[in-house]
């Protein structure tokens, strides 16, 4: 099943592992496949410490980093960081954050220790997104720098490919992944309704044959429901360079994750999850729950946009991540940031898992 993109990339398998946790890129890309390490809940120092880490655990094996790297955010890509944030911050309407205390309170969830608190402004805009480049450009070993959401700008694809390196980005229709090749993008993620976390309204067994034949000879991977080799023979069979997974990698022993949170996703079936902005403000794939239930009701205010909504919900990701056990009915269906600062010996992977 090996493909072209794995010899451009030097891979064994075509099965490309998104994730927050570091001992899963090393694990995935030891084991012939391709890590690629979700930098949205790092600073960019953080995001150093991560790849330090990464390459010192990965041998001679190559791997990827995600950014959500916007074309643009309101003007806001020159703006120092933190100002950008205490801006953004003023504009969440109190009302927001008093319903995601509430709603945590009636379900007991413990609140945090004093002094803990939640990242609110993560790497949802170019001014938070430029450092984690910066940073990702550093290590030889990042072979693959694919954008989240939406097309990057035209300086960031150009950098990128300058470095030696292949810019991928996602995709939910057509329109998307056509506008990626125009600007130079050498990966396509067709990314269809079926996936965890952000996803458009294209089922996958559609979306992919379709990207395929629009975008040729641009590989294209294969995103959104993917979890047997059944379906990675499938999207292959489709015209697909490969598969881009993420959600199966929440349960593997390498995850970065509480036995509550792994317990809730592997009880879960196929009719358990639901597409809600609650989260972040655009459609996302999460576990059907008390959190989803409770932002469709009557009294729920509705959705910010990007970054808005994120950051008016950020103590509930912290809170309920922390506390896992005590508060699985309104846990989200996602994996938490991985930890700074873990010792060195972490478990990795030796049977392909």
């Amino acid at each position: 099943m090996k493909t072209e993109l794995c010899d451009r990339l030097g891979i064994e398998f075509p099965i490309f592992a998104f994730t927050h946790c570091r001992d899963v890129v090393a694990a995935v890309s030891q084991a012939g496949g391709f890590g690629v390490l979700g930098a949205l809940g790092f600073s960019a120092e953080e995001l150093e410490i991560e790849l330090q880490w990464i390459d010192e655990h990965v041998g001679d094996r190559p791997y990827g980093v995600d950014i959500v790297i916007p074309t643009q955010h309101g003007g806001a890509s020159d703006q120092d960081p933190e100002e950008l944030e205490e801006k953004l911050r003023g504009m969440i309407p109190q009302g927001h954050r008093d319903f995601v205390r509430k709603l945590l309170a009636d379900h007991g969830v413990p609140e945090l220790p004093e002094g803990a608190r939640p990242k609110e402004l993560l790497g949802w805009t170019l001014a938070t997104a430029r450092p984690q480049l910066e940073a990702t450009l550093r290590h030889e070993k990042v072979r693959l720098v694919a954008s989240a959401l939406g097309t990057p700008p035209a300086d960031v694809i150009r950098e990128i490919k300058d470095s030696g390196r292949l810019v991928a980005a996602l995709a939910g229709n057509v329109r998307h992944a056509t506008s990626h090749v125009e600007a130079g993008v050498d990966v396509v993620i067709a990314q269809g309704y079926e996936a965890g976390a952000h996803c458009g309204e294209i089922g996958s067994a559609v979306l992919w044959p379709q990207v395929v034949d629009a975008v040729s000879p641009t590989p294209v991977l294969a995103a959104g429901g993917v979890g047997s080799g059944r379906q990675i023979a499938a999207a292959i069979a489709m015209g697909a360079a490969g598969v881009w997974t993420g959600s199966i990698w929440l349960t593997v022993r390498e995850a970065d994750m509480q036995p509550a949170q792994t317990e809730s996703y592997l009880a879960a079936g196929s009719g358990d999850t639901v597409r809600s902005k609650s989260f972040t403000g655009k459609p996302n794939r999460m576990l059907r729950n008390a959190w989803t239930e409770a932002w469709d009701g009557e009294e729920a205010p509705p959705p910010l946009g990007m970054p808005l909504q994120y950051m008016a919900t950020s103590e509930a990701v912290l809170r309920t991540g922390r506390y896992a056990s005590q508060s699985q009915d309104v846990a989200f269906n996602r994996s938490q940031p991985a930890n700074v600062g873990r010792e060195g010996d972490r478990r990795i992977c030796s049977d392909g898992s």
